[in-house]
């Protein structure tokens, strides 16, 4: 993408009948370290890539508790995504106040997708740059949404944001339909598997990445890394032993961003990680 006539202003239209601004919002979530969300009928995963700035600090917390029912997992702009779930966490007290009973998830992604619209309208805002996985349960069961800086958003039962998002799809597509049936442990390690799809010759570790769960009878919590390690170590005995690995031929379509997004990935400023 290169500076335009067009790309000053939010609200200004190019010819083409596209929004610059809101492209490039779009275009900082895929140059984000990755976060993947997957979900079955009694459980929601979302994992995601812990990526710092310098090997002397600490990395960014991508994963986010809004409510015992819902988290939220960020790729973009860490700061946007911050005030962002702060938002929805004030939304879930707020309804819980006022009706006593957990704000439906549903609910609370429209709220947050009509936020983000605001500020594709308004010449003195600018599109929030981050993107957001909203993992929930409530009375109609367990989902998964993803909420775009456009405004948009979109019922998955997997998906993939941020750096290096196709190859976690590559993994995630062909096995999507069996994601329903899944138990709580075998949702973890596919959500393992899809993280380490993304990291180009980096070893799986705990210290790049961070699980979350969310379940029937089981609150929002972020795993501690004695258990994901355990899990990890799991995954890396099974491979080692021949286990079937992803095969070529279960390559989704390439859908055409792939060279786009490696360009992103390489002039990623360091508070789009």
């Amino acid at each position: 993408m290169f500076r335009n006539q067009y790309d000053t202003d939010v609200t200004t239209w190019s010819p083409a009948g596209r929004l610059f601004q809101v492209e490039y919002a779009m275009e900082a979530v895929k140059q984000g370290s990755a976060a993947i969300g997957l979900r079955s009928k009694t459980h929601v995963v979302l994992a995601c890539v812990n990526k710092a700035t310098s090997e002397l600090s600490s990395h960014q917390k991508k994963i986010f508790k809004v409510d015992d029912h819902i988290g939220v997992a960020i790729a973009g702009l860490t700061a946007d995504g911050r005030v962002l779930s702060r938002y929805m966490r004030n939304e879930c007290i707020n309804y819980n106040f006022t009706y006593e009973s957990p704000l439906p998830v549903g609910r609370l992604v429209v709220q947050l997708a009509d936020k983000a619209q605001v500020c594709t309208q308004r010449s003195w805002k600018r599109p929030y740059g981050v993107g957001v996985l909203v993992a929930g349960l409530d009375e109609s069961g367990a989902h998964l949404y993803y909420n775009c800086p456009s405004g948009n958003y979109f019922e998955y039962q997997a998906f993939a944001i941020g750096s290096r998002w196709q190859a976690a799809m590559t993994y995630l597509e062909p096995r999507f339909e069996n994601f329903m049936d899944s138990s709580r442990e075998d949702l973890i390690k596919d959500a393992l598997i899809s993280v380490r799809e993304t990291l180009q010759e980096e070893k799986l570790q705990i210290s790049v990445c961070t699980v979350a769960v969310v379940g029937v009878g089981e609150p929002f919590h972020i795993l501690d890394q004695e258990t994901v390690r355990k899990l990890i170590d799991t995954f890396e005995i099974v491979r080692e032993d021949g286990s079937p690995a992803p095969e070529p031929g279960d390559a989704a379509p390439d859908l055409g961003e792939a060279a786009p997004a490696a360009a992103a990935e390489e002039g990623a400023a360091p508070m789009d990680i």
